[in-house]
């Protein structure tokens, strides 16, 4: 299991999603499927899968968030052929947000939203250049443009085996929002790479819920450590859920979720699922005396 990993909401296509992104990945796999009783949205069900030996989870869990390309997935191919091929996948029901074609820093790249809503980066990348096949990209919006820097080095202090890696800025007048600094930025976070850039244009979306940020805990002790560093928005803390400082979501959640939720009798079960919904940060010792009927 990695420390970090990417989560999706759906409405109620989770599964489908998840079946059909595997279908144009290969060594990609369902890992998991649960379904948590007697949430606000009633019955919610959780996958977890594989994409290209990486790990990804989705829930369906209501219409309260939707995907907007603050959040996408740059997807390095080897060939034309490939970027091709899942261009037209993609595309099926789809919306174009950059053509297909050459750009400076790619020869053949382009960005397009899924039928689901999930925006994805295409991009060819040299013959053995040794790249993560599926890199996370962050894109600074409306009230967050312009701290892609400061984000990338906080998080960086944050997180363990990190890195920060390439940044380069925009040069005179390249970008139309002032706001705009970054063009690129390349980290690494538990070994996991990230992009991210400042949006050089000025539009209405920024970072929400439908695509947040799993942090596989440990023990209490880490729980509180990212709790603690991660949470900038009150408000926005429920079941293990977390807003930074930059809009970004967080789920803060023990490394053995799975088996905390369905391990034990009906009866158990019925009242972590009980105790946990009303949480806001996770108290391993508060679930395990629900466990208990303490």
């Amino acid at each position: 299991m990695k420390k970090i990993v990417p989560h999706l909401w759906y409405d109620k296509e989770a599964k489908e999603a998840a079946t059909f992104y595997i279908s144009l990945f290969e060594n990609s796999k369902i890992l998991n499927e649960t379904v948590i009783g007697d949430t606000p949205s009633g019955n919610a069900e959780s996958i977890s899968f594989e994409l290209a030996r990486q790990e990804f989870a989705a829930i369906s869990a209501g219409p309260y968030f939707k995907f907007n390309p603050s959040i996408s997935l740059m997807v390095a191919c080897d060939s034309i052929e490939e970027v091709n091929t899942k261009w037209k996948a993609l595309s099926e029901g789809g919306t174009e947000l950059m053509p297909l074609a050459e750009y400076p820093f790619s020869k053949w790249y382009g960005w397009i939203q899924d039928r689901y809503g999930l925006s994805w980066q295409l991009m060819l990348v040299d013959i053995g250049q040794r790249v993560q096949k599926i890199t996370p990209n962050l894109l600074f919006s409306n009230s967050s443009c312009g701290k892609t820097e400061e984000a990338v080095k906080y998080y960086a202090e944050v997180f363990e085996n990190s890195e920060i890696g390439l940044i380069s800025r925009y040069g005179k007048d390249e970008a139309e929002s002032s706001k705009a600094q970054v063009n690129y930025a390349a980290f690494k976070l538990c070994g996991l790479d990230f992009s991210a850039m400042d949006n050089g244009y000025d539009v209405d979306f920024n970072f929400n819920e439908a695509f947040s940020l799993i942090i596989n805990c440990e023990d209490q002790k880490e729980i509180d450590y990212y709790w603690d560093k991660l949470s900038a928005v009150p408000e926005a803390e429920q079941c293990g859920w977390v807003k930074d400082q930059f809009g970004v979501s967080w789920q803060i959640v023990p490394s053995n979720m799975e088996e905390i939720l369905m391990h034990g009798t009906n009866d158990e079960i019925k009242r972590v699922t009980e105790a946990f919904l009303k949480m806001k940060k996770f108290d391993l010792n508060a679930l395990e005396k629900a466990r208990l009927g303490r």
